[in-house]
């Protein structure tokens, strides 16, 4: 009997989750074709060669990926159009999900060993909690598919200190729903190395998960919903004491594809009960995926009922000869002024992915900026942790616990598959705190970490073999070294060099480059004893860059990053969506909204939105442009001497900026 997946081969509270949960709820029940049965998952603990190959196809098929584990179908169904751009990337990835298509298989064996020198004790970023100085680490998984509608998944990573059963799952259902009981990861990101809210940072937490791998709707939504066990907490406060307990934590994303290679989404991530808290109920579930933390205790008592972070994230993928793809994150721990769909202290991501810049080579890039706060809370003693380890974005692992502290990090990665098969990826991260951000309080000396990594992925007698080479210091000064080696037992076959050929026929984008002015008026909150005030209007140079394109007739769809100047202190903006409608061959209008960072002693972060309008080739590959602007709330604590005194109801700075831009634009 063939398989399903063979089958189908042939901070806070947003206001909309209630609705577009019940939409998608709606359009699930509606659906009149025929459903393809529960489909595997690719773990998030693959070998860098085949991690970049499945990337690599998923971008040259023009499908955005908001979350993970990715299921082994949606990687099938993006193999076809893959195929007509990269035959061989097309032969590899195919003889890799051979191993799902069956009722039973192995498709993992890995055993490894290391030699480790130095002192330094780091946790490995985004590796289940594996620290530098592990020197043993296995991993397995193998499935039993008894039919098209239940899937059982056997697995388990093992490394120094710690054991888990991570792909020890049961799951059914079917495209639009399947249900997944057993410790299953998450990764609420379009990112592959930085993930704000829940990554593969920490060991794997029991869960029971709702989702869908098929898109529903002209819209393409996509959900997913889960309840997950933490570990033990001690010292939880409860009332005006404290209990100990295992915390509950509820996550919900919902997304949408409207367009070919454009993905938005919104996700929330909860930790409520623990202990004495309880937390168990269905009711408090829902409480937990739709209301706001900061409301009196479900006993009624003047307590917070939870630790929320949410986000919003995008991903815009751009084909052509050199493919891109251009990934935002945008995400907050609580809620920040009036409103609940404000965010508070906040960690802006971004990066850029391009898997083929040249023939066999790949490179990526992502940097991500945070404010203080982070995984901490006055309820829950280690915050959003599990195991010892922070569930989100790596850098929260690396600092003294409870060191509410911003920063802000780069990973730069490049890639080169060898003709005969082998593959080698250099790695390398590095991260600052700001000692600024902890407003006068005493903080250790924190140095600047940096880690670089070699690896390289082959084979012998078709087993995969990965070589690594890391080293670096952390951000106490400790040093370490590692030299790994692992082979993993299930079969893996190996094809030749890329054949990737992005001719004439690829859908045309856009690269260009705005050179301008703005004008603006910022407005001053500074607190509530304070008056607001506003500036004088003021101009600056403008200056951005970006990339479209088209989506249908008369549309294009794109993102971009511009520059500007306002009261001495740069502004940068970052347009997740920026949309444009032609009107005619010469006319076009635009609408756009992402977020701004205000650089005034610290950043600030906030939404930034406006529309415009557009005179195309006034002469050709020239473009002239006309913006409204607005930079709604960019906020930040009250942390440097020269901020105004901290009163009891307003403890962060928030600018808003209104103002206008004209620029002309190059396009190539």
């Amino acid at each position: 009997m063939k398989s399903a997946l063979e089958n189908r081969g042939a901070g806070l509270k947003f206001p909309t989750y209630r609705s577009l949960l019940a939409g998608a709820i709606i359009a699930l029940l509606i659906q009149d074709v025929e459903a393809s049965g529960v489909s595997p998952y690719l773990p998030l603990s693959m070998s860098p060669q085949i991690e970049r190959q499945i990337e690599r196809v998923l971008i040259l098929a023009d499908k955005p990926v908001m979350r993970r584990p990715i299921p082994a179908a949606v990687v099938l169904e993006a193999l076809p159009i893959a195929c007509r751009r990269d035959q061989v990337l097309c032969d590899e990835v195919s003889a890799y999900l051979e191993r799902y298509m069956h009722r039973s298989a192995l498709t993992s064996l890995q055993l490894g060993a290391a030699y480790t020198h130095g002192d330094s004790t780091a946790t490995i970023p985004n590796s289940h909690g594996e620290s530098v100085n592990s020197r043993l680490l296995m991993s397995a998984s193998a499935y039993f598919q008894p039919n098209d509608y239940m899937l059982v998944s056997a697995g388990g990573i093992v490394h120094d200190g710690d054991a888990t059963p991570t792909g020890s799952v049961i799951s059914l259902g079917f495209d639009y729903a399947q249900l997944d009981v057993g410790f299953r990861d998450h990764w609420f990101s379009p990112l592959t190395d930085s993930s704000s809210l829940i990554s593969t940072e920490a060991p794997t937490m029991p869960s029971i998960t709702l989702s869908n791998y098929a898109p529903i709707t002209p819209l393409g939504i996509s959900y997913e919903v889960f309840l997950a066990s933490m570990s033990k907490q001690d010292n939880i406060r409860y009332f005006d004491s404290t209990t100990s307990g295992r915390p509950h934590l509820a996550g919900m994303q919902i997304g949408i594809e409207p367009a070919s290679g454009y993905s938005l989404a919104i996700s929330r991530l909860f930790q409520y009960g623990g202990g004495a808290r309880t937390g168990g109920g269905l009711s408090q579930f829902i409480d937990a995926l739709t209301k706001n933390s900061n409301r009196p205790d479900v006993l009624g008592q003047s307590q917070e009922f939870g630790n929320q972070v949410a986000s919003i994230t995008s991903s815009v993928l751009f084909p052509g000869r050199i493919p891109f793809a251009v990934h935002i994150e945008y995400a907050g721990e609580d809620n920040a002024y009036a409103g609940s769909y404000r965010l508070g202290d906040t960690n802006i991501s971004w990066g850029v992915d391009i898997p083929v810049l040249w023939q066999d080579f790949d490179v990526g890039y992502e940097i991500s900026e945070w404010q203080n706060g982070w995984y901490v809370h006055n309820l829950y003693p280690r915050g959003l942790t599990n195991s010892g380890n922070v569930i989100g974005h790596w850098f929260g692992d690396e600092r003294l616990f409870g060191n509410a502290i911003g920063g802000q990090s780069h990973m730069l990665r490049f890639g080169w598959r060898h003709p005969h098969g082998e593959y080698i990826q250099a790695t390398y991260r590095t991260m600052a705190l700001d000692p600024a951000w902890a407003g006068g309080s005493l903080v250790p000396t924190y140095e600047r970490y940096q880690a670089l990594g070699l690896s390289l992925s082959t084979a012998w007698r078709d087993r995969e073999i990965q070589v690594e080479l890391s080293g670096g210091r952390d951000v106490f000064g400790k040093s370490f070294a590692k030299l790994a080696g692992s082979m993993d037992l299930a079969e893996r076959k190996f094809a030749g060099n890329s054949l990737y050929e992005g001719g004439e026929d690829e859908k045309q984008t856009d690269v260009f480059l705005d050179v301008g002015a703005s004008d603006s008026v910022i407005r001053k909150i500074l607190d509530s004893t304070i008056p607001n005030f506003s500036l004088p209007s003021q101009t600056s140079l403008h200056l951005g860059i970006g990339a479209r394109r088209a989506v249908s007739t008369r549309s294009d769809l794109g993102t971009r990053l511009e520059f500007d100047q306002i009261d001495g202190h740069s502004l940068l903006s970052l347009r997740a969506l920026d949309y444009r409608y032609r009107f005619t061959r010469k006319f076009a209008a635009s609408g756009f909204f992402g977020v701004g960072r205000y650089s005034v002693g610290l950043p600030a972060h906030g939404y930034y939105w406006g529309a415009g309008l557009q005179y195309m080739d006034f002469v050709p590959k020239w473009d002239l442009g006309f913006d409204i602007r607005h930079h709604e709330k960019l906020g930040r604590d009250k942390e440097l001497p020269t901020d105004p005194v901290v009163s009891p109801n307003r403890t962060r700075l928030f600018f808003d900026v209104n103002g206008v831009a004209l620029y002309v634009s190059r396009r190539w």
